[in-house]
């Protein structure tokens, strides 16, 4: 008797062993799961998506099935997905005018209910939120802050200071100018990705304006102050602050520009000077950031990074465990680990091992105050930055006024609204 009680006692505790070590596990791990996830091969293979979806699986034991598009076919093939009845668990893709294709309400589930979403910055959180007020997906990219960055260690050589007011700002260019330097670096195809800064302001503080622009009941040629823009850039450039061979400067020639000194400031985003800029006589710790004023708001403004996000499919089979990769992807150990080391803007107020730039840490009051979530790129229907770029080419080469480079602006914006079937 002693003994059968000896071993009921063991068989007890090895029982009550499996039993609590099955508890401890990951219930996801037993399941077999198998997601799809549908996005560009380019945004996929970024390192920390692909940090995030190998601990996914080791952790979990669940299995992810990566449906990638070259960026040229993607928007084309992951929509007919949709309208196919193909379509993945979830969708990587930014908050843009192209997401019109997806039929967002009847596609995608709102996510205002997931606890994650309080972990949020304020500025990621307005990024992903549709007009109604919808958490449309998590994001989880690479961030920034755009602004003026200028050379903080010449301008106080000179006993200058940096611009709050549109008028400063010309009066800092026309001072920079008048001792021969450059006052901005402005390549060629500049407004490519400087349209969003005077526009920003205009929609991102009136989304009735952005409506009626977007149903046709407003053009650009009706809204003064993009007339203004233009008529401020093209007197800009006749006033040399562009410098003399601005027409013939490139994307690659900024670097070298402002490492020597040749150019003061230029309007790009802080996590350039971490992975494009080498530097010269001058480097990343000289620089500083202000606002950027193109003639339409007075204070002048930021652009918040544009943000790649995960957007649930409503309609699939496997939504419960969509949301709990989301969750997964959610947990500050693991967004931490993803981006570590990674020079970007937190996206999450947790987020604690990623590279954020002294500069932007040093203009957050002002940052805070002014920045702007990118309207004019993802939320204007028809926008194209390279239409937009080739109507201030003419402008700038003298071939139309100001008020033609804004009618061509509305021309080719409603052709790509065309193109785009809205």
């Amino acid at each position: 008797m002693r003994v059968r009680s000896r071993w009921a006692l063991i068989l007890c505790a090895v029982f009550l062993v499996l039993s609590l070590t099955s508890c401890a596990a990951p219930s996801a791990r037993t399941s077999g799961v198998t997601l799809t996830i549908m996005g560009k091969k380019s945004d996929m293979e970024k390192s920390y998506m692909r940090c995030v979806f190998d601990r996914y699986r080791e952790k979990t034991g669940n299995e992810l099935k990566l449906v990638e598009f070259e960026d040229a076919e993607f928007e084309e093939k992951a929509s007919r997905a949709f309208s196919e009845g193909s379509a993945p668990d979830i969708l990587m893709h930014f908050h843009n005018a192209d997401l019109n294709r997806f039929d967002v309400s009847a596609n995608f589930l709102p996510l205002n209910d997931q606890p994650w979403m309080e972990d949020l910055t304020d500025s990621a959180l307005a990024y992903c939120l549709s007009a109604d007020g919808d958490l449309l997906g998590l994001p989880f990219w690479e961030s920034s802050v755009s602004g003026c960055y200028y050379n903080k260690t010449l301008l106080d050589g000179l006993g200058l200071k940096p611009a709050a007011t549109q008028a400063e700002f010309d009066m800092l260019c026309q001072a920079l100018m008048s001792i021969g330097m450059t006052p901005i670096c402005w390549p060629q195809n500049g407004c490519t990705w400087m349209y969003q800064f005077p526009l920003d302001p205009l929609f991102a503080d009136d989304p009735e304006r952005l409506e009626q622009l977007n149903g046709g009941q407003i053009s650009y040629a009706d809204i003064p102050e993009v007339v203004d823009m233009a008529r401020w850039i093209q007197s800009a450039a006749k006033n040399g602050w562009f410098g003399e061979d601005y027409m013939n400067t490139g994307w690659s020639d900024i670097g070298e520009k402002l490492g020597s000194g040749e150019a003061v400031m230029t309007f790009i985003w802080d996590t350039w000077f971490y992975t494009d800029f080498e530097g010269g006589k001058y480097t990343k710790e000289d620089f500083a950031l202000m606002p950027v004023f193109l003639n339409t708001v007075d204070g002048g403004t930021y652009e918040g990074g544009n943000l790649n996000m995960m957007l649930v499919n409503r309609n699939g089979e496997q939504v419960d465990k969509a949301l709990e990769f989301l969750s997964f992807c959610a947990e500050p150990e693991n967004y931490n680990a993803a981006f570590d080391g990674i020079s970007t803007v937190s996206c999450f107020r947790g987020q604690t091992t990623n590279i954020q730039s002294q500069m932007v840490q040093d203009a957050a009051a002002s940052i805070a105050e002014k920045e702007r979530v990118s309207t004019a790129a993802s939320r204007i229907v028809g926008y194209s930055a390279d239409d937009v770029a080739a109507a201030f080419d003419s402008l700038l080469r003298g071939e139309i006024d100001a008020e033609g480079c804004v009618a061509r602006m509305d021309e080719y914006r409603e052709l790509d609204a065309h193109k785009q079937g809205t």
